[in-house]
């Protein structure tokens, strides 16, 4: 219920709605409980007494309640369905928001298919209890509360005997609950787990095909939906037996009145009318009993689905922007002047302290930015040993470096570290001397423009894939990043920039993915690029093109990169070698070859300089 409790934020913009709604709901109680007591005075009144101009005003009379109460709930599910609808948007927009706040690394560690289901299962979950378990739990306690006041109002004992026979119900619903919480959870989990596995199975359909591994893949999928099974079929056990003792006991709560109310009726302490209301009004609880496991299981799915979604929002983002002042020398790198209103600073949403930071129709002015490493260390969560210790680089504006060595030196995370995809765990790194932790992160993303070893494009054309960084640029812009990437295949697509490329772009070849997503990078004309291994599902001849235009067009721009290739490493003005999680040694490609045997090696021994040579002579071509 804690879990619960919280939710109340969401449904507070819809408060007025939501009185409205419980208020349709009790008048649609009040009038089914109306009925019974028109019964008693039909069968009192009229006919015992013969009269019958009584009949048809008390025809009229339930006939119009019945309509009223058709009414009320008709309007009591239009505005319920409007109101939860609303709470479940605006949970999605806040779980999804969340998640883009998140660091990297939260995403590393959760999985997939635990993400989905919170966003998606568990928020029906939710809504389903919100729109339907919240009303019938006031309306059944409105409605037993109103039926025993009632009963007790026709014959006090009978009354009092029969709200005392339902004192069990509570009892077989605490136990219920408690065994049902267990179950809820593993099912939620599981299914979670289950959409992982498929979700992956899906993504990795061609190597499961190549492999030739379908058969195992069914087994392990089989093997965790009969995990789904066992535990659905436990809950529905569970339903099952605590449903039917909520059928018992009011059907024999019901005989027992029947026997009971005999005696009295021929006693002469209650009236054959209102053994007959007694009676229909005592119906009127098995509705609210047989509903009591509807409520509570659908209450426990909601809780539980609730704690879930209350993970991810609870969790603090790693990398955050912390407030500052911004040096408007660092920020005019990136943006236009900033405009300021008199007397009032700079005008909300403006660069740089607006939390957009959107380009103004091109008015910008750009430059490249000095780039520093002091003394920079990161370590993974959970880990002991740093990945990077002590690494110290200077970039002048406009300047290229190469950073190289060996697999699993901490060349990704280096690069992943300036537009604050995570934090340094010492040290700091500045953009023109001013510490990235200091600039909101939507301006130090602007300044810094990234392209990855893997490219990850989405379902969407190939327009929308490359313009991901500048949504502005026109057609001409486009075409020209195109050119730099040698992306001329685009031009041969069905539909050329407005081509659907498909679910992570795997309608294309990695070296296509590759070159679109280098595209994007540069179309961004940031300040400072960092590229990882950008060109490496480039053939040859490929390579040497691409190269030779990436090198005109990170003129001006300050560049970190990635490169395992002697090609992508004459691109640089310097080479930086990490090894160990530490920088040992700096230069040209040349200088490192001369001085430096890791470096060689790394290169490629003595091939090394023959491939240096062959390189140089694509570039002048």
């Amino acid at each position: 219920m804690v879990a619960l409790w919280r939710l109340r934020s969401y449904l507070r913009p819809y408060l007025w709605r939501l009185i409205g709604m419980l208020a349709a709901a009790c008048a649609s109680v009040a009038t089914a409980l109306v009925i019974p007591l028109l019964t008693k005075a039909l069968i009192d009144g009229a006919l015992s007494t013969g009269d019958r101009s009584l009949l048809l005003p008390i025809g009229l009379a339930a006939t119009g309640l019945g309509i009223a109460q058709a009414a009320l709930n008709f309007t009591r599910r239009w505005v319920q369905a409007r109101a939860v609808t609303g709470m479940e948007q605006a949970m999605r927009r806040d779980i999804y928001a969340h998640l883009q706040r998140l660091e990297v690394g939260f995403h590393d560690e959760w999985q997939t298919g635990q993400l989905l289901s919170r966003a998606t299962t568990d928020l029906s979950a939710i809504r389903r209890f919100a729109g339907f378990g919240t009303v019938f739990l006031i309306t059944n306690a409105v409605t037993f509360v109103a039926v025993v006041a009632l009963l007790i109002h026709l014959n006090w004992w009978l009354g009092l005997i029969t709200g005392a026979v339902f004192l069990p119900v509570g009892v077989v619903c605490h136990r219920f609950e408690r065994r049902y919480r267990v179950l809820t959870r593993r099912a939620q989990d599981q299914q979670g787990d289950l959409a992982t596995y498929v979700e992956e199975s899906a993504t990795g359909i061609a190597v499961l095909k190549a492999l030739g591994r379908r058969a195992q893949a069914q087994a392990r999928h089989g093997a965790q939906t009969s995990l789904v099974y066992q535990t659905q079929i436990e809950k529905a056990r569970l339903r099952g037996s605590f449903w039917a003792m909520l059928d018992l006991i009011p059907n024999a709560v019901i005989g027992l009145i029947v026997l009971l109310g005999a005696i009295a009726t021929s006693q002469h302490a209650l009236t054959l009318g209102g053994l007959v209301a007694f009676i229909t009004l005592t119906l009127e609880l098995v509705w609210p009993i047989e509903a009591m496991g509807y409520i509570l299981a659908s209450g426990q799915e909601a809780a539980t689905a609730a704690q879930r979604v209350y993970e991810i929002l609870d969790t603090t983002p790693a990398v955050v922007s912390r407030p500052a002042t911004i040096n408007p020398a660092s920020a005019s790198m990136a943006r236009g002047p900033v405009t300021e209103e008199p007397g009032h600073g700079p005008p909300r949403g403006s660069w740089p302290w607006g939390p957009a930071a959107r380009p103004r129709d091109g008015e910008v002015l750009r430059r490249g930015g000095t780039v520093r490493f002091d003394k920079v260390e990161f370590r993974y969560p959970g880990t002991e040993r740093p990945v990077l210790r002590g690494v110290s680089l200077d970039l002048e504006p406009g300047q290229t470096l190469a950073l190289t060595g060996a697999t699993g030196s901490g060349k990704t995370t280096l690069l992943q570290l300036v537009p604050r995809l995570a934090d340094p765990t010492a040290g700091s790194i500045t953009v023109n001397r001013t510490d990235i932790r200091d600039l909101p992160l939507p301006v130090l993303r602007t300044l810094v423009g990234c392209g990855f070893e893997d490219p990850t494009l989405f379902s969407v054309s190939v327009r929308e894939n490359v313009t991901f960084g500048a949504p502005n640029a026109t057609d001409e812009q486009i075409e020209q990043a195109l050119a730099v990437a040698h992306a001329g295949f685009v031009a041969r697509l069905p539909w050329g920039l407005d081509t659907r490329i498909g679910e992570q772009g795997m309608a294309l070849s990695g070296g296509q993915r590759q070159r679109l997503a280098l595209a994007r990078a540069i179309l961004a004309k940031p300040p400072v690029l960092v590229l990882d291994d950008p060109l490496s599902a480039l053939d040859v001849r490929t390579e040497e093109k691409v190269t030779a235009a990436l090198r005109d067009a990170l003129a001006g721009t300050t560049a970190l990169l990635v490169a395992h290739r002697p090609s992508t490493v004459l691109l640089a003005d310097r080479v930086a070698l990490l090894a160990g999680g530490r920088i040992v040694a700096t230069g040209t490609h040349a200088e490192l070859l001369a001085t430096e045997p890791r470096y060689v090696e790394l290169m490629g021994d003595v091939a090394a300089a023959g491939e240096h040579d062959d390189a140089e002579r694509a570039v002048a071509r």
